[in-house]
């Protein structure tokens, strides 16, 4: 297909892939429990009994990380063009998703224990509404961002459409 911009596709002819984040060990309760304890501060300086545990059980929180890229068990979340989703293994197969004119606002709720590893889970909402919720996501602000700027560009184009057809049936 011809794009006038390469990689930009509207979203009427193929869904394009805008952003993929993978959950970080904050999504699981496990990794979470370990995020509390690495958030202990106390100590002498760097050492502090948070960091030693986190070194003693790094094997552990690799195993955790590597599970969500187990095929068929981990996750990761993919923005498209059209829509919001929750793909299983690595082949990406959609599990559950929503689409960008299903929500108006996101808001980012940190879980104990998500803090210590930079994660919050990501509210989606249509007014009062909760449609969807991504956990442990890394980094949520910048993800929240692109998602927000993907439903404005969504929704605006569909309204734009919308008006154009009524005044060509109004001609």
């Amino acid at each position: 297909m011809s794009q006038a911009i390469a990689g930009v596709a509207p979203s009427a002819k193929s869904e394009s892939t805008v952003m993929t984040v993978w959950p970080s060990n904050g999504a699981t309760r496990a990794g979470r429990f370990f995020g509390r304890l690495y958030e202990i501060e106390k100590g002498i300086g760097f050492v502090t009994v948070g960091n030693l545990l986190a070194l003693a059980t790094s094997p552990i929180g690799a195993a955790i990380y590597i599970w969500h890229a187990a095929p068929g068990v981990g996750t990761h979340y993919r923005l498209t063009n059209r829509r919001v989703v929750i793909e299983r293994g690595l082949d990406g197969k959609p599990d559950r998703w929503v689409d960008l004119d299903r929500f108006n606002r996101i808001e980012i709720e940190v879980q104990p224990g998500q803090s210590w590893y930079h994660a919050g889970d990501m509210i989606f909402y249509l007014d009062d509404v909760e449609t969807f919720r991504l956990s442990g996501v890394s980094r949520p602000e910048a993800f929240r961002a692109a998602c927000m700027k993907g439903h404005q560009t969504y929704v605006g184009v569909r309204q734009a459409l919308q008006r154009e057809a009524e005044l060509a049936k109004a001609r």
